[in-house]
């Protein structure tokens, strides 16, 4: 059996007396800290949820804008295609008139030759072998996209290659031309002049108003003189 020294006994190691006032002092400590970490954590909060932004709404971009930044890509890939290349600082009125005869391969409007029997017929009773083409509706606001697109991507407006006069006399052409082939017609229609319909007056006016002189009261006036 094993017995315990009082040297090695930990429980006959003198205790340290602790007075009542060294006690308050320690309990008053205790409560500031934990004071100060529940008001660090409070303030920490709202600045937290002040910092927290919330995202703007996303905006759909429109069917023209959508439109607009295809047809900008078709040019430029056709720009890069080109044999030379070209670069947009390069590009005129020509190389416009260019993509927009290299176009007409994927058209789908018929455009009847002179030759065709079927010219100037606007619906045909039979296929014919004239070919497909852009129609001028089609290249007329293709032209007005890119023209803007040309413009938003820093070119200026002096020099813009899709506002050139040789591109719009080509547009005037094609136009002239898809009409009498396919016997419609482009022009706009004007607007006829809207009837004015007379406004119906009111009750008040109504009784504000002389009325005419009745029969009766031309016999009552004659009977007096």
């Amino acid at each position: 059996m094993d017995l315990v020294s009082p040297q090695n006994n930990p429980n006959d190691y003198p205790s340290r007396i602790v007075s009542s006032s060294t006690i308050a002092t320690m309990a008053t400590n205790n409560n500031n800290i934990i004071s100060s970490s529940s008001n660090s954590s409070a303030t920490a909060t709202p600045n937290s949820s002040s910092t927290t932004m919330t995202p703007p709404p996303s905006t759909t971009p429109s069917r023209y804008e959508n439109q607009k930044r295809r047809d900008w890509n078709t040019f430029c890939q056709y720009l890069r295609n080109h044999r030379p290349p070209l670069s947009l600082s390069m590009c005129s009125g020509v190389h416009v008139l260019e993509f927009l005869r290299y176009l007409d391969q994927f058209g789908k409007t018929k455009v009847h030759n002179q030759t065709c029997p079927f010219y100037g017929l606007p619906n045909p009773p039979a296929p014919c072998p004239c070919p497909l083409r852009q129609a001028w509706g089609s290249l007329d606001a293709l032209i007005g996209r890119l023209r803007a697109a040309y413009e938003e991507h820093g070119g200026r407006s002096e020099g813009n290659p899709f506002g050139a006069r040789a591109v719009r006399i080509y547009l005037r052409e094609v136009r002239d031309f898809q009409a009498k082939a396919r016997g419609v017609s482009y022009e706009k229609k004007r607007k006829r002049p809207k009837l004015k319909v007379p406004v119906p007056s009111s009750p008040q006016q109504q009784s504000s108003a002389p009325t005419p002189p009745t029969l009766a009261d031309a016999t009552a006036a004659t009977s007096t003189i």
